[in-house]
């Protein structure tokens, strides 16, 4: 593996990790950052540093439930040996590291067993005929690209430390990246040697760091700056308390000062800050001073004068590079921080018209919630049927006639093996009456697919402009908590452009709703035609689309190189020959102040679309509709 005293820069992330292996009880590290920004490489070269007996167990992302908790011996019972439990991968991690890379892309169900897991230290399996329970002692380590979807808050909310690594900006600090990583591709063996020094160095370092203890005046202060920061729960000043004492014992102080509270607050409470997904993914700079004021006001010592020992040891510099040269102010020279890094700007507020947007979002949500549930059209396909999928939730004995993949082995062999101990005359042979299929639950998603107006109308009402993003901003909200994909079509000038491909990232959709330019003529035809084939392209069994377009109906260009004064009846006719392929709704923007042409209503009314008038309707008339979309469906 890479040497982890050789990875270059992400401070904050090696602190955090050497934290989580000196107290496991801290919950664990996220790591969240842009693809090739060194997660994984960081996270493996970890496992050279881990105490003796530990190792590094990955969690591939298409594992089972079986495969990750443990289930039934198949061979035992097959064999004739009775109910046995067969270790998963919970029990291979047990004094060691697990580690998931790409998170954000498992299953919730797979997650909350592990976060559950990694919080008791004890892994119980009810199932199967199965009753075991075992220790699972882990630092749990994931990793994810916030762009590719992200966790639901109270998941994030699970992990102890989250930290948000980034590739270095300085071209020579890229270039030392890149020289390192050619050296170690070309002789892995001669560049894991040149670092063994520091490699043993950390390790020594980490065997022999303890937490420290807190004061009761510390400890109250944690507490204050958590109530401050406005986080929600105890599992904050929990981990802030045992974050700090692993910080101080990492630099071999035996008592916790308010320094070390400093250094690791961001890294406990910035992904502990927002309440919706869509308000960024940090506490503002600004907010996490003033809680630490708030809280330690009082407590500091002056720099170097903590209680309770030395600094910790300092490591060698990498081999052919001067003492400090690299080193920041404040850390050691391979690059661990003993401060927090700086913490990004706070948000901008959100302007009274995007605010009221909010709420007429709502019955855009109620709308979509209205048309999702109709009856889909049949399409006709000469693909095969699809295979069952879902999560399996039991099983029953085969019907007559099932076809193949449809067998549940394992509660399978469970029959054969029960009966075969209560007659062991019939043999240990699976049998006809001891087949199983599985009974499975799937949850069908929605593709919301936003067809927005980017015309000049829209940019000169910035009133207007700001309601509709309000608006599409709770959609987004919606979309995010019932896990659903949703894709951004614009259309002025003369053409339509589909500025986001379907994604389970609403953070990287609102970034592309925040970036709206507006201006030029209403091409509504070429919109409809470009949302209609997106929507084809993507449509599959477990995702349905949802077209929601967003204008006043007022075409300006026609398609198709017909008169422009026919525009209007261009998009009506694109209108008709779409009606029915899939749901719509048609949020109209029409000014109400101005002329009022009803044109929108008229093509909510050839779509057979939802019409949803923008700011007329609360969320509170809606509510029961929202209850009925997303529901598991079982098969």
């Amino acid at each position: 593996m890479f040497p982890f005293a050789a990875v270059v820069g992400t401070e904050e992330a090696k602190l955090a990790l050497l934290l989580s292996i000196i107290d496991p009880k801290l919950g664990g590290v996220l790591l969240r950052g842009d693809k090739g920004s060194a997660k994984s490489t960081l996270v493996r070269s970890l496992a050279a540093l881990l105490p003796s007996g530990g190792g590094l167990t990955e969690l591939p992302l298409g594992a089972t439930e079986e495969r990750v908790a443990g289930s039934l011996d198949l061979a035992a019972a097959l064999g004739g040996d009775g109910v046995r439990f067969s270790p998963g991968v919970l029990a291979n991690a047990h004094d060691g590291l697990l580690y998931v890379d790409e998170v954000n892309l498992l299953a919730d169900h797979l997650v909350d067993l592990l976060l559950d897991a990694a919080a008791s230290g004890r892994n119980r399996v009810e199932r199967d005929g199965v009753s075991h329970s075992h220790d699972a002692r882990f630092v749990l380590v994931g990793s994810m690209n916030p762009e590719e979807g992200d966790l639901r808050p109270q998941l994030l909310d699970r992990f102890g430390l989250a930290v948000d690594v980034r590739a270095p900006l300085d071209p020579a600090s890229r270039a030392e990246v890149v020289r390192r990583r050619i050296a170690f591709d070309d002789d892995p063996e001669g560049f894991t040697d040149r670092w063994a020094d520091d490699t043993a160095a950390l390790a020594a370092r980490l065997a022999t760091a303890r937490s420290a203890t807190l004061s009761d005046e510390l400890l109250v202060a944690a507490s204050t700056v958590c109530a401050a920061a406005g986080a929600e729960g105890l599992r904050a000043d929990l981990t802030l308390a045992r974050a700090a004492a692993a910080h101080a014992g990492w630099h071999g102080r035996t008592e916790a000062a308010p320094e070390d509270v400093r250094a690791v607050a961001h890294l406990v409470l910035a992904h502990r800050g927002r309440r919706n997904p869509l308000d960024g993914s940090t506490t503002g700079t600004d907010d996490l001073e003033r809680s630490l004021d708030e809280g330690l006001d009082g407590l500091e010592v002056p720099s170097g004068q903590g209680q309770g020992g030395e600094p910790g040891p300092q490591l060698a510099s990498p081999p052919g590079t001067a003492p400090s040269d690299s080193a920041s102010p404040g850390s050691d020279p391979q690059g661990v921080s003993l401060a927090a890094a700086p913490l990004p700007p706070e948000a901008e507020p959100v302007p009274p018209a995007m605010e009221a947007g909010r709420t007429s979002g709502q019955a855009v949500i109620g709308a979509v919630a209205t048309m999702a549930a109709r009856p889909q059209p049949a399409h006709r396909s000469t693909r095969p049927a699809p295979r069952p999928r879902g999560r399996t939730i039991g099983h029953r004995p085969v019907s007559d006639g099932a076809g193949a993949g449809m067998l549940a082995v394992i509660p399978s062999a469970q029959a054969a093996a029960t009966r075969h101990a209560v007659d062991p005359s019939t043999g240990p042979g699976m049998t006809g009456p001891d087949l199983r299929e599985p009974v499975r639950t799937a949850r069908s998603g929605h593709l919301v697919v936003l067809v927005v107006d980017a015309s000049g109308s829209m940019g000169v009402a910035a009133d207007r402009l700001a309601a509709v993003k309000g608006a599409l901003l709770a959609l987004l909200i919606d979309a995010y908590q019932r896990r659903d994909r949703v894709a951004l079509v614009t259309f002025r000038d003369d053409a339509a452009q589909v500025v986001l491909e379907p994604t389970a990232s609403v953070e990287l959709a609102r970034r592309r709703l925040d970036g709206l330019a507006t201006g030029g003529t209403t091409p509504l035809a070429a919109g409809l035609r470009s949302a209609a084939d997106l929507a084809r392209r993507h449509s599959a069994e477990d995702l349905q689309p949802v077209i929601v377009v967003v204008t006043d109906g007022r075409a300006t260009v026609a398609d198709r190189g017909i008169d422009p004064a026919g525009a209007v009846d261009d998009a009506m006719a694109v209108a008709a020959s779409i009606a029915g392929s899939f749901p719509f709704v048609v949020v109209d923007v029409e000014d109400p102040a101005g002329r009022r042409m009803g044109l929108a209503k008229r093509l909510a009314g050839t779509l057979g679309a939802a019409h949803v008038p923008l700011g007329t309707v609360t969320a509170d008339q809606l509510e029961s509709v929202l209850r009925g979309v997303g529901s598991e469906a079982r098969r």
